[in-house]
């Protein structure tokens, strides 16, 4: 009961830190980066599609990006889509490719940058805490059900804290690595 308690806790809490790193993954920072459009989708044959799918995305300067539709019909489709997403890029098409120049960004907005990627930090870091606490419940439960003994309920809270512990130091190195990128120029 507690390994699988200890279990559960663990697959929630990477979880939670794979969504965090997914949302950190959107934030823009000074550089062209693909994963700036996974949120975009693109009306294709009628069926909402990431532009990854339809499109090779490459990027050959460090502040643009180069979509190219494999489906020529579809160029003026996807520029419709980037602009619709509102995502601060403006796409210029030749009629072969679609060209998107990442605009530098200025202090204040890479401030404002980095305190959304803390907000966002820290919702991980209460979602963890929500996560240790729905365990300690359990063996909290457990123990007065008389299911486990008394060290073991110690023990299990003992290494949920632990693992709540370096859950929370793996998401504070993730933010300053992130917090390092966004401020670089």
């Amino acid at each position: 009961m507690v390994q699988e308690n200890k279990n559960n806790f663990n697959v929630k809490a990477k979880k939670t830190i794979s969504n965090f790193v997914d949302h950190l993954k959107k934030v823009r920072t000074g550089r062209a980066s693909a994963s700036i459009l996974d949120s975009v989708m693109v009306n294709y044959y009628g069926a909402p599609t990431p532009i990854a799918q339809i499109a090779s995305i490459t990027i050959p300067e460090a502040r643009m990006l180069v979509i190219q539709p494999w489906d020529k019909s579809m160029l003026a489709e996807i520029e419709k889509s980037i602009q619709k997403a509102k995502l601060g890029f403006n796409p210029a098409s030749d009629g072969n490719v679609i060209r998107i120049v990442i605009p530098a960004l200025t202090e204040e907005t890479r401030k404002d940058i980095v305190k959304e990627a803390k907000n966002t930090s820290e919702q991980a870091r209460v979602s963890i805490r929500n996560l240790r606490r729905d365990a300690n419940d359990y063996l909290k439960k457990v123990l007065k059900n008389h299911e486990i003994a008394e060290d073991e309920e110690r023990d299990g809270l003992e290494e949920i804290q632990k693992l709540t512990n370096d859950f929370i130091k793996e998401i504070d190195t993730i933010l300053e690595k992130k917090e390092k990128e966004i401020l670089e120029i």
